[in-house]
């Protein structure tokens, strides 16, 4: 019997001035045939504003969308309830997540929390917002019995700046990620060319540590290795990949290696976008915008070191993110400026990516992917 699994596409459909397009409905819905890679249009919940991040928590039936609309002080993180057969969204509640930009959502691993991370959450930002902003960079919310989402318990702000003066003049964390043993959480800030490292206990943020990247890097997303031993960030600005250890003990990152996601030659303009790793931890692929393709690398399974495999091209304009099917069958893209899903079968002996078809879906940000029950 074929494994179907749902796949969820957030879209941009309100208008702001950096985004070229707004032409979506919300979140699209579909089913996905893992045998066959052809998806199905299922329902679009159509009642929220710019859900630029899902985050899904498969066992209880629950899915967390950032809102990223400019001009607002606040984003806001919106619950909904999906059926695990049709993916059918069901509204829950919303909260405000203590700073402007929300730009990442995640849950940790007992369940019990969301954390969404803030991109512009200083008040000088473009000198937009004045002093009104709340200034978080992370904000954890408890998810409550019935699956709401309860006020913030717990936030943390960033300082500093880094070396290039239009996109690191202040903090601009990007994402939040929980450890393995869920004692820690890991923020990319942007701003700052850090990943700083927070203790973890009961929604609690709690700083232990800081590790710096190369000035002007510019860390977006980051991942940790299926073995835990390792962790990987794709820096935005330099177009790089770094490979750290990770101390499961203190938290603490090394750096290993940083690699490029660009091939030899290209010396266009590229911002590099999210990351992902092959269930199995063989292989690590990254999004390029501007080159518009996916870097495809092997990892070595002993010491966690990346080797460039090859490129292929996104299928489409500007790859914001992109997601592996539950089976690892396939990878699908959400190429933002051009109104494309693009559906790419997977080899897992090789990791290499053959494109197999496409989606029309108006200006789609995120993909999120889970198996489908019944």
């Amino acid at each position: 019997m074929a494994q179907n699994a749902l796949l969820f596409v957030g879209s941009i459909n309100r208008a702001t001035g950096y985004f070229a397009t707004a032409e979506g409905e919300g979140i699209s819905v579909f089913t996905f045939d893992e045998e066959n890679g052809l998806a199905t249009l299922q329902s679009v919940f159509k009642g929220i504003d710019n859900p630029t991040f899902i985050a899904v928590d498969r066992q209880q039936h629950l899915l967390f969308a950032t809102s990223e609309v400019y001009g607002w002080n606040e984003g806001v993180v919106t619950a909904l309830r999906f059926d695990a057969g049709t993916g059918a969204l069901s509204y829950l509640n919303k909260q405000a997540t203590l700073g402007s930009i929300a730009a990442h959502a995640g849950t940790d691993h007992s369940g019990r929390y969301v954390l969404v991370t803030n991109y512009a959450h200083e008040s000088k930002w473009a000198g937009f917002y004045g002093e009104d902003v709340p200034g978080q960079a992370t904000a954890v919310f408890p998810i409550e019995e019935r699956g709401w989402l309860g006020a913030a318990i717990s936030s943390i702000a960033h300082k500093g700046s880094s070396e290039n003066p239009a996109r690191q003049n202040e903090p601009h964390p990007h994402c939040a990620i929980v450890s393995p043993d869920n004692r820690f959480v890991l923020i990319a800030d942007l701003g700052i060319d850090a990943v700083v490292i927070y203790g973890f206990a009961e929604g609690r943020l709690t700083r232990t540590s800081a590790f710096s990247l190369p000035p002007g890097s510019g860390p977006r997303h980051l991942k940790f290795a299926p073995n835990g031993r390792s962790v990987y960030v794709i820096s935005e600005l330099a177009s790089t990949v770094a490979h750290l250890a990770y101390n499961a003990q203190t938290g603490e990152l090394t750096q290993q290696q940083v690699v490029s996601t660009l091939p030899a030659g290209f010396s266009s303009e590229n911002h590099c976008s999210e990351l992902q790793i092959s269930g199995d931890g063989a292989f690590l692929y990254g999004a390029n915008r501007g080159h518009d393709s996916l870097a495809i690398f092997h990892i070595d399974p002993d010491d966690g070191s990346l080797e460039a495999i090859g490129h292929v091209p996104c299928g489409g304009v500007t790859p914001r993110n992109f997601g592996l099917s539950p089976t690892g069958s396939h990878l699908l893209v959400a190429n933002q400026n051009s109104r494309t899903v693009a559906i790419f079968r997977r080899d897992a002996s090789n990791g290499m990516l053959e494109q197999s078809g496409a989606l029309e879906v108006g200006s789609p940000m995120v993909i999120a992917m889970v198996p489908a029950e019944g």
